[in-house]
């Protein structure tokens, strides 16, 4: 049933045999139900879905997990019930949230679905049907018409001015004009350019059209891009990985020490029995049960900044992972740019006039040399910009939907949408810019014949006729097709006879135009002072007076090249990935900065076919812009970048992008022009579908992941403290300085609010100053590791040091020592924690900044107090009252680990480093 060849490039004559059907009746009833038990129903095929029960039990395999329910055992055998609790709650709530982000993140298949039709018309025994588009089968003979979505592949047997927007498949944003003859080819042809063939889930913005199904479901190329977002690969984020390696990390090291501390207390008389719980306390303290929980709060409340900041972000962990993002790549159209075609240039009588006005908005002027000009003071530019209008089937609507006539005559709407072709739009929103003042405008011609558009003659034309009984032949097309059928120019006023002189000239604008990435279309009329019904558009379209041309173009978005500056400046390298033409894409390109000169170069689909996948990873890092690519180019383009070891963000709105915004370490969409498919494989949903969000979600992104560092720094710097002061009083043979229950609750005072706290801790302000960090980089890179265990050192040291004053003054008052050493420790950390908020140094930042901070230190304090002087609580702590001789030296004790620190971070940053710049 399927040709040996490409199905745009068999002849009309060759279909029906090929496919089995009738070009006039269709199937026969019998044959399509024969043929749907043979190929099934016409729908998306959805993923095996996983039971629910599983999802949610999937949710405890993670390594922290079985962290934190060895912690709850060891608390339960100290009999500390209230910990314990608290601990499976935070296991419990960790399995409920990513039981939910899990059950919604797999919706994307169901959402391509919808962009299926749900009804076609079709033949069937030769007589017109409208039947539901699930029972389409191949050889199917389905009509289209504007406003259609094409039901199934087809291909095309008759084509009438036939327009379908593909822009979610190819991302191109002009509607492409399709035909019913054969492409003759050497090589494979982009989809883009397969203009016979009419694609499922597209829409047809223009004309009829007929043809025969011969793809459905699963086969087309729609269904080609479900089977992509079905089998890409789930990426495991950064910041996972990271607090994976720290778990077990810290559960060997926890392990080692308490095993060194139980024998060292053993060896130096201790009770094996009190050192078995002194050695399980530290075990408990060493592991901090409360990171998990920490985290997905700081990403919980990272969350609502960026909410804040216009971004929707669906998948928790996503912020931190473009945090260190070193590649986005960004779709073009709609994304970089608007997807609203606009006239940007016109040219008229040999001078350039340039158009302002964004969009399909109706607002703007026609301007030379910076001055404004109205239209109605040539006749020329006049003529001009009524063809645009007449010659046009397209209408405007407002931002309510309310269709307006061809001039919009409302000044205060403030958003516009084309119905028909993007093209034509752009030509209403001219006219209505270059007519608003003139009387011209309101005229009402009648339009007594149409000759359609067709890719041979490369042009439309009009007879309209005008109030006064004068019929006119309005004319635009391509301008080397016009000039061909053109015999005069208007010229300074006059209408002349066409020279060479005259075309060299238009051909040099035209090229000019090209250049800049300018769709070039021209313009001219005849008079038909005799017109006949029916003539002929090879007779009608000669002689014609050739007026000028306009230059349209889909602007790129104002703020977007600042962005990208921003992203460059950050050590991230944007790149574009488009459907659209090479020339276009590259002219674009430098239009918004993108292209940072040197070796850098544009990438077409064609040449990535012919790659390896060892020659792409060779080749993406110097590429910034690509273009005619298909959807599995998107995908091999992002696993490329991947293999070079970069975290790759994509961004896109159409469909063809969702299978690499799936695969890729951080999928973005675009809230306002994205797709539901593109939205639910996204982890990130820009709500204003502005680049510079991104620019605002990598700077609160790696915000999130230095705070994260910050109270791993601060909990794990505390905990080394903690057992490094009951290591060395193992080795020395002194007593214990702290007691099981005062280890504890040392950890629960310290371990909670403040660290929670650090979580929103405000950025330092040079975030965007630095390349993003590697993907594979240890969470203890970047000096953190000697951070963690010089400031634990220090902090147990001193604490020891305050435990042997106070003990070797009175050795007969171990309770008294031992609660020195309590305060000591709680103060050194509570102190500790404003070091943990800078890189740097405690000194670089205002302590007071962070008002949380104090309030959660303060309260800490406050717990420590109670059950040093409360009597109630003295005897289950084992603790006593202090003098204010005492809490002098606990003071000095807890102060001197931050204030050498700190000294330090001052000496080494006295020389200031150069801000990164990305290259």
């Amino acid at each position: 049933m399927k040709p040996n060849k490409p199905w745009y490039q068999v002849p009309l004559a060759e279909i029906p045999r090929m496919i089995g059907s009738d070009v006039q009746n269709g199937l026969t009833q019998e044959e399509a139900a024969t043929r749907r038990q043979k190929y099934g129903k016409n729908q998306l095929a959805e993923a095996e879905k996983i039971p629910l029960y599983v999802v949610f039990m999937n949710q405890f395999k993670d390594f922290m997990v079985g962290v934190l329910v060895v912690a709850t055992i060891l608390s339960f055998f100290l009999g500390e019930y209230l910990d314990a609790i608290a601990i499976i709650a935070i296991i419990f709530l960790n399995g409920v949230l990513g039981f939910i982000q899990e059950a919604k993140a797999e919706r994307s298949l169901n959402a391509l679905k919808d962009m299926a039709a749900p009804m076609a018309r079709v033949i069937r025994n030769g007589n017109l049907d409208m039947i539901p588009a699930t029972l389409l089968v191949p050889g199917d003979l389905i009509l289209l018409e504007a406003g259609d979505r094409v039901p199934a592949d087809m291909r095309l047997i008759n084509a009438n001015r036939l327009e379908i927007e593909e822009s979610t498949l190819t991302g191109e944003s002009i509607a492409v004009m399709k035909t019913a003859n054969v492409i003759e080819s050497t090589g494979a042809v982009p989809l883009g350019d397969q203009k016979n063939l009419a694609f499922m889930g597209t829409m047809v913005a223009g004309g009829t059209g007929r043809g025969i199904a011969i793809e459905i479901g699963m086969s087309t190329e729609i269904g080609k891009i479900a089977h992509l977002i079905n089998q890409a690969d789930k990426i495991e984020t950064p910041l996972q990985i990271k607090l994976e390696q720290l778990g077990k990390t810290l559960v060997w090291i926890a392990l080692l020490l308490t095993i060194f501390v139980i024998v060292a207390g053993v060896w130096h008389g201790q009770e094996l029995m009190t050192m078995f719980l002194s050695g399980v306390s530290l075990a408990v303290a060493a592991i901090p049960e409360g990171l998990p929980a920490i985290v997905t709060v700081a990403l919980a409340l990272g969350v609502q900044r960026m909410i804040k900041r216009n971004a929707i972000v669906r998948k928790l962990p996503s912020v931190e992972t473009l945090g260190c993002a070193s590649v986005i790549c960004s779709d073009k159209t709609g994304t970089l740019t608007e997807n609203k075609m606009t006239v940007t240039h016109l040219w008229h009588s040999g001078k350039s006039f340039d158009v302002t006005g964004n969009g399909y908005e109706p607002n703007g002027e026609i301007t030379w040399q910076g001055k404004s000009i109205k239209a109605t003071i040539d006749q020329g530019l006049t003529q001009i910009c009524q063809i645009a209008e007449k010659c046009n089937n397209a209408k405007l609507v407002n931002a309510q939907q309310k269709e307006r006539s061809k001039l919009i005559l409302s000044k205060n709407i403030s958003t516009w949408n084309v119905i028909g072709d993007p093209t034509e739009g752009a030509l209403l929103s001219l006219a209505y810019k270059a007519l608003k003042e003139g009387k011209k405008q309101g005229d009402p011609t009648i339009r007594i014949d149409e000759l359609p558009f067709d890719s041979e003659r490369k042009m439309m034309s009009v007879v309209e006729q005008f109030p006064d009984g004068k019929t006119e032949l309005l004319t635009k097309g391509a301008v080397e097709a016009l000039l061909m059928n053109s015999s005069h120019i208007y010229w300074q006023g006059e209408i002349i006879p066409l020279t060479n002189e005259h075309r060299i000239e238009v051909a040099k604008q035209t090229e000019e135009m090209a250049g800049r990435a300018l769709r070039v279309l021209g313009f001219a009329y005849r008079s038909l002072p005799n017109y006949k019904s029916g003539e002929n558009s090879s007779i009608l379209e000669t002689n014609l007076t050739f007026l000028g041309m306009v230059g349209m173009i889909d602007p790129p978005r104002q703020e977007v090249k600042s962005a990208i500056q921003l992203c460059r400046q950050a050590g991230i390298k944007t790149v574009m990935i488009t459907g659209d033409h090479k020339i276009t894409a590259e002219a674009i390109g430098r239009q918004i900065g993108l292209m940072p000169g040197g070796n850098s170069h544009v990438l077409e689909g064609a040449t990535i076919d012919e790659m390896t996948e060892e020659e792409l990873m060779q080749t993406v890092e110097k590429v910034y812009v690509y273009a005619r690519v298909s959807p599995e180019h998107k995908l091999r383009i992002v696993k490329a970048l991947q293999n070079c070891g970069h975290i790759v963000a994509m961004t896109g709105d159409g469909v063809n992008d969702a299978p690499a915004i799936k695969a890729s370490d951080i999928g973005i969409a675009m809230g306002i022009t994205g797709t539901d498919v593109t939205k639910e494989a996204a982890s990130l949903v820009l709500r204003d579908d502005n680049f510079t969000t991104i620019v605002s979600a990598v700077e609160e992104g790696r915000n999130i992941y230095d705070n994260i560092r910050k109270f791993i720094r601060y909990l794990l710097a505390s905990n080394v403290g903690e057992i490094l002061v009951m290591f060395f009083a193992m080795l020395m043979g002194l007593p214990l300085p702290l007691l099981p229950i005062q280890i504890l609750w040392v950890n629960l005072v310290t371990d909670g609010l403040p660290a929670m706290a650090l979580g929103i801790d405000p950025s330092e302000g040079d975030t965007m100053r630095h390349k993003p960090r590697k993907k594979h980089e240890n969470i203890f890179a970047r000096g953190l590791g000697w951070k963690i265990i010089s400031r634990g050192f220090l902090i147990g040291t001193m604490t020891l040091g305050a435990f042997i004053v106070a003990y070797y003054e009175n050795p007969n008052d171990l309770t008294h020592a031992q609660t020195v050493a309590f305060a000591t420790l709680v103060l050194a950390q509570l102190i500790h924690v404003f070091d943990c908020r800078s890189e740097h140094s405690v000194f670089h930042r205002n302590p007071f900044s962070n008002k949380f901070l104090v309030w959660a230190v303060l309260s800490s304090m406050a717990l420590v107090l109670v059950v040093i002087y409360w009597d109630v609580m003295q005897p289950i702590f084992k603790t006593t009252s202090l003098s204010l001789r005492d809490w002098a030296l606990i003071f000095v004790a807890a102060g001197i680990p931050t204030f050498v620190a700190g000294m330090g971070g001052v000496l080494r940053s006295s020389q200031p480093k150069e801000a990164y710049k990305a290259n």
